[in-house]
């Protein structure tokens, strides 16, 4: 089969690799018929994730139609269902407590250790991002193995277009997630970091969670138009000094909760990025985490601090006295998908979410590394590609149409 394999910084190519397989009772394979670039691919693309290896097929939000079953699996052949990027096994102390990211079982005994001595406790599982989180091949192929079959993916209903459910792999429930984090109370104001794909989804569920007034932070125009639309105040941080801005904006009291769906690769000129870059360059930090230093500061004392953002190790001048001093609450981790797919699901067939807002091109999976770089370097005109392996190479399809501005 074809599939998008990752073979060091800024290199992704489309290689034909051995078809997957059923390995376990438990096991399904799915046709994939879309899956899409996340902005956490980006640092795999850029070379900020261990446990890479040349070869490997990336990709976590995929979907597609049931070609084979094993055994133990709960689904039928024909089936369209959508993946959670997360791989869970169900039975585990953490499943159990709907922690599914956590799982103690999906994560094989070779890269469960060497997670172990990195994180402190052992990674959860995860499809195409790095041997640390258990080397399974990720979705941007034609075909993908499915472990646990009977746990992750949900059913489509009949008839519902690609577009409309896709998401529920990873960044609507990300999203979700980190608004559900945030403790939202009615009223509140909510400032979000980030009018990516995630930082969109998580403007939308702030609004449904009861926010009053929701503020995106973010220096991509059309990025921010979207947050707009959806009825967010937008700041942009090129023109304003944030943190001056939400306390005018709060009448000094700063946010009642600030997500960061940034994560460990933080733009922008200010010294302490700027200091971070040049150490992550030399190797002597992993992190840049300017936006999120920038909301523990920006919130109110007493508030809440959600963390959606990727980080994949150390920070540098994290601020942990802010924290303490102003009595924040901090909740963070990987998307427990399976425990919101559901009610999500249900939430997008009763057109309570809209889903398809933010989508900007297909492209066949053969177009991939040009769309990596699209994605990478014009995320103010590539807001979301969906890859489509039944497209021609060279057949994409912009669904938007936005001014052009160069990252």
């Amino acid at each position: 089969m074809r599939a998008v394999t990752w073979h060091g910084r800024h290199d992704v190519r489309v290689d034909t690799v051995p078809d997957p397989e059923i390995v376990n009772p438990r096991d399904a394979i799915i046709k994939i018929t879309s899956t899409a670039i996340c902005g956490s691919d980006l640092h795999l693309y850029d070379g900020y994730i261990p446990g890479m290896r040349a070869g490997d097929v990336v990709g976590h939000e995929p979907m597609g139609e049931v070609v084979e079953v094993g055994p133990k699996s709960t689904l039928r052949v024909g089936q369209k269902v959508v993946v959670p990027f997360t791989i869970s096994c169900g039975d585990c102390f953490f499943c159990k407590k709907q922690q599914f990211s956590c799982c103690d079982n999906a994560n094989p005994a070779e890269t469960f250790e060497a997670s172990d001595l990195l994180m402190g406790k052992p990674m959860g599982a995860a499809f195409g991002y790095a041997h640390l989180t258990g080397g399974y091949a990720g979705g941007q192929a034609e075909y993908l193995r499915v472990p646990y079959s009977d746990v992750g993916p949900i059913v489509v209903p009949d008839g519902v277009e690609d577009d409309k459910v896709l998401f529920l792999s990873d960044i609507l429930p990300t999203g979700w997630m980190a608004a559900e984090n945030a403790d939202i109370e009615e009223g509140d104001t909510v400032a979000v970091w980030g009018a990516g794909p995630v930082g969109l989804f998580a403007v939308q569920s702030a609004f449904i969670l009861g926010a009053h007034r929701v503020i995106s932070i973010d220096h991509y125009p059309n990025r921010l138009a979207l947050a707009k639309q959806m009825g967010a105040e937008i700041l942009d941080y090129r023109e304003v000094d944030v943190r001056a801005a939400l306390d005018e904006m709060t009448g000094g009291i700063g946010p009642d909760a600030v997500i960061d769906c940034v994560g460990l690769e933080s733009h922008g000129v200010a010294i302490d990025n700027v200091v971070d870059t040049v150490k992550a360059h030399m190797f002597l930090t992993t992190e840049r985490p300017h936006a999120l230093r920038q909301a523990i500061l920006a919130c109110r004392k007493g508030g809440r601090v959600s963390i959606p953002g990727v980080y994949g190790g150390f920070a540098d001048k994290f601020p942990i006295g802010q924290i303490m001093e102003k009595a924040l609450t901090v909740k963070t981790g990987q998307t427990h998908v399976q425990r919101y797919t559901k009610p999500l699901l249900q939430m997008i067939m009763e057109g309570k979410i809209d889903t398809t807002f933010l989508i900007s091109h297909h492209a066949s999976i053969e177009d991939a590394p040009q769309m990596y770089k699209h994605w990478h370097d014009d995320q103010n005109s590539f807001t979301k590609i969906i890859l489509k392996p039944g497209l021609e190479k060279g057949q994409v399809e912009t669904l938007k149409e936005f001014a052009h501005e160069p990252a």
